[in-house]
């Protein structure tokens, strides 16, 4: 089924919508994604804060020229999703490495981080990161570790102090 003109442009000012408020994008190639697989995709990135969706290829790639935007010869070809990041691009690559691994349906193609062009193999190392509230929590440990090491010296001496004068009044008790 063709679509009109105006129906062409509105796709195209989406894509463009999409592109300029996104921190991350990650275009993929799908194949024999089941209508099943692509609703548990959309729910696992919507879950992280982003959108996952099927693009048209001639669109997509106007849109990306009229928005300026670099991108390797080639990409808009074949069947292409686009994954969309609004706070979270490791996430994003998180979800669609997991899922690419587990079902063998999703190839990713390239991306963005912001406005710069990834590879491939950077998006994979994205993916790798340990996710923002692990890192959050590794800081934390790191900080705090030299207090409470700090906290536990100066408590040592009395502590030590506290024993000896309970041993020795269990000695004087049992004598």
């Amino acid at each position: 089924m063709a679509i009109s003109k105006q129906q062409k442009e509105e796709l195209v000012e989406q894509y463009k919508k999409w592109v300029a408020e996104s921190d991350g994008l990650i275009l993929a190639n799908y194949t024999n994604l089941s209508v099943k697989d692509i609703s548990g995709l959309r729910k696992e990135v919507r879950d992280i804060g982003g959108e996952f969706h099927v693009i048209k290829n001639t669109l997509a790639k106007r849109a990306f020229e009229e928005i300026g935007r670099e991108f390797e010869e080639g990409i808009f070809l074949g069947p292409t999703a686009l994954g969309v990041s609004y706070e979270n691009p490791t996430g994003l690559a998180k979800v669609l490495k997991k899922f690419s691994k587990d079902t063998g349906t999703i190839e990713i193609k390239s991306g963005y981080l912001a406005d710069r062009l990834m590879t491939v193999e950077e998006i994979v190392a994205m993916a790798d990161l340990p996710s923002f509230t692990e890192m959050r929590a590794k800081l934390l440990a790191t900080i705090a570790a030299p207090a409470s090491q700090l906290v536990r010296t100066l408590a040592e001496p009395g502590r030590s102090l506290a024993a000896v004068l309970k041993a020795r009044s269990e000695q004087e008790i049992a004598a």
